[in-house]
């Protein structure tokens, strides 16, 4: 095991991992829903990270941002 996983200091490492797998779909959501995209783009990025949040926001982070006008 890697020592930073014991005690406090893995308490809150676990939080932060929580906190970013949490934040990480919510802030590609809110930059889906502020950009401006062609046809259904939007709707589909929408979906994509509802269903499936994590791989969805990694997705439209390094594929769908640069799609946006």
């Amino acid at each position: 095991m890697i020592p930073l996983f014991f005690g406090v200091g893995g308490l809150l490492s676990i939080l932060f991992i929580i906190f970013l797998i949490a934040i990480f779909p919510l802030v590609a959501l809110v930059d889906v829903l502020t950009g401006r995209f062609e046809g259904n783009d939007k709707i589909v990025w929408i979906l994509l990270i509802i269903f499936l949040p994590f791989l969805g926001a990694l997705l439209y982070f390094l594929i769908g941002r640069d799609k946006r006008f």
